[in-house]
C-alpha cells in the first residue's frame, strides 16, 4: 500500500475529545494557505468531523463566491483494508503532505496509518485522565511508573518503519484544550511528559487552548487563518490564529517553517 510522496501526517488518539479533528482541519487549511496541495482522509466515517468541517467551508465559498484555501478530501466507503486502499489510491497523487484523521477509539486502520506516518500527532488534554493514554503515574509523586499500551504499541512500530525503510516517525504528543487555571495540575502533567518523552521519544508541542470560537466556526467551515471572513477580530481570536502558527512550526514540517517566516518577514 503507498500514498505516493506525500509527507503523511496522522491524527490519532484512542479516546475521543482532544480536539483532534479541530486541530487536524486547521492544519490542512494552514498548509493549503501557503500553497501546499493537500490531501485529508477521514477515518472516521461515523462522525466524519473533518470531512464536514471541510464540507461546510466549500459550501460557504460557493454561497459567498470567495477563495477559500482548502484540502481535498475523502471518506472511507467502508471500515476495511481494501476501502483504505481505495481512499489513499483517489485521493494520492501530486500531494505535498496528506493528513489523516482517526477515530477516538482502537481502530485497525488508524494502526496501520500511525505506522506509516512521517508525522504522527496525539493530541491530549491537560489532563492525567488523557495521559493515561500513554503512560502511568504514580498517585503519591506523579512520577512515570509504566508506559501505556498505546506507547509501547507506538515505540515498537517505530522501530518496524525504521528497519523496512529507515524512516524515522516524528512521535509529537499535542497539549490540546489547555486550559488557563489550575498552574499546579498542568505543571504536573507537563513534568509527566517531559519524564515519558525522554524514554519513549516523542516531542511536547503546545498546541490549541479550549476557545469557543472552535466550535462556532464549524457551521460555516472557517478557521482562525480566514480573518478576512470573519465577524470579529478580538484579541482572543488574534491569540488564537497565534497558537495556530506556533503549533505549525513546532511539527516541524519540510519546508513550512521556511515558509512561515518568508511570510511574517
Amino acid at each position: 500500500m503507498t500514498a505516493g510522496p506525500a509527507h503523511i501526517i496522522v491524527f490519532a488518539n484512542e479516546k475521543g475529545g482532544t480536539g483532534k479533528s479541530t486541530t487536524a482541519v486547521h492544519v490542512a487549511v494552514a498548509l493549503a494557505s501557503m500553497g501546499r496541495k493537500v490531501g485529508l482522509i477521514d477515518l472516521d466515517r461515523r462522525q466524519k468531523t473533518s470531512a464536514r468541517y471541510l464540507e461546510n467551508r466549500a459550501d460557504t465559498a460557493k454561497r459567498k463566491g470567495i477563495d477559500l484555501p482548502t484540502a481535498r478530501y475523502v471518506v472511507l466507503r467502508e471500515d476495511s483494508a481494501e476501502a483504505l486502499e481505495e481512499a489513499l489510491n483517489e485521493i494520492q497523487g501530486d500531494l505535498d503532505f496528506l493528513i489523516i484523521d482517526t477515530p477516538g477509539r482502537d481502530d485497525p486502520l488508524a494502526r496501520t496509518m500511525a505506522a506509516r506516518a512521517h508525522t504522527l500527532v496525539t493530541p491530549m488534554n491537560d489532563s492525567f485522565v488523557d495521559f493515561d493514554l500513554i503512560g502511568q503515574v504514580d498517585p503519591e509523586n506523579f512520577k512515570v511508573k509504566r508506559l501505556s499500551f498505546y506507547s509501547e504499541l507506538i515505540f515498537e512500530a517505530r522501530k518496524a518503519r525504521a528497519k523496512v525503510d529507515g524512516v524515522s516517525i516524528d512521535w509529537v504528543v499535542l497539549r490540546n484544550r489547555v486550559q488557563h487555571q489550575e498552574a499546579r495540575n498542568k505543571k504536573r502533567v507537563g513534568d509527566a511528559l517531559n519524564e515519558l518523552s525522554r524514554r519513549v521519544g516523542f516531542r511536547v508541542v503546545p498546541g490549541l487552548s479550549e476557545r469557543v470560537i472552535f466550535r462556532e466556526l464549524f457551521p460555516s467551515g472557517l478557521t482562525m487563518l480566514d480573518k478576512a471572513h470573519l465577524p470579529d477580530l478580538a484579541i482572543s481570536h488574534v491569540a488564537a490564529r497565534q497558537e495556530l502558527r506556533e503549533m505549525l512550526a513546532g511539527f516541524a514540517l519540510p519546508t513550512v517553517n521556511e515558509a512561515m517566516e518568508q511570510s511574517a518577514a
